[in-house]
C-alpha cells in the first residue's frame, strides 16, 4: 500500500485481483472489462474487412501497375500491401483475445469494409484510389480510439499503433 494525501491509502481490490485469476478461460477479457467487448469486437471485424479489402486493391494495383511497365510504384503497392496485411494479424489477434471470431468471409468484405475495392487500370487513377482509402482508414481508426477510450486500453494502443503507420 502506498500513503497518499491526508493519510488515505492507495490499495489495490484484492476480489477483484482474484476474479481475475479466476477467469482465465475469458483469456483477455477480465470480469470488469465491462458492457463493450462485443461493440469492440464488431468495430475491429470491420476494421480487419478494412485491411483486407486494402491488401487486395493494393495487390491488384502491384500486378497491373508492374504490366505497365511502372516498377517502381508496383514496387510501393506491393510494400503497402504487406503493411496492411500485419495490420489484419493484429487486429485478427486482438478478436481472437477479446473472445470473438475474426471474420474473414470473402462474401461480405467489401460489405463491412470501410475503403473501397478499386480496378483501376490507369497509374493515376490507381494513386488515387490508394490516398481515399487511406484517408478513410485514419479517419476510421481516429473514431474508433475516440470511442474505445479507456474502455479497452490494450485494444486502443494497438489501434493507435496501425494509425501512426497509416498517417
Amino acid at each position: 500500500m502506498l500513503p497518499t494525501k491526508a493519510g488515505e491509502r492507495l490499495e489495490l481490490n484484492e476480489q477483484g485481483l482474484a476474479d481475475a485469476k479466476r477467469s482465465l478461460d475469458q483469456g483477455a477479457v477480465t470480469p470488469s472489462y465491462g458492457p463493450w467487448r462485443e461493440d469492440i469486437i464488431k468495430l475491429l471485424n470491420d476494421s480487419l474487412a478494412t485491411e483486407l479489402v486494402c491488401v487486395m486493391r493494393y495487390k491488384r494495383h502491384h500486378f497491373t501497375a508492374k504490366g505497365l511497365a511502372s516498377p517502381k510504384i508496383a514496387e510501393e503497392f506491393l510494400v503497402h500491401a504487406q503493411e496492411e496485411s500485419v495490420h489484419a494479424d493484429m487486429i485478427a489477434e486482438r478478436i481472437v483475445q477479446l473472445g470473438g471470431e475474426p471474420d474473414f468471409s470473402p462474401s461480405t468484405l467489401v460489405g463491412r469494409s470501410h475503403a473501397d475495392y478499386d480496378e483501376s487500370t490507369e497509374l493515376k487513377a490507381m494513386i488515387r484510389a490508394n490516398l481515399v482509402a487511406e484517408r478513410v482508414a485514419i479517419e476510421a481508426y481516429s473514431q474508433m480510439i475516440h470511442l474505445i477510450g479507456d474502455k479497452d486500453s490494450t485494444t486502443r494502443r494497438i489501434l493507435e499503433t496501425i494509425l501512426s503507420q497509416e498517417q
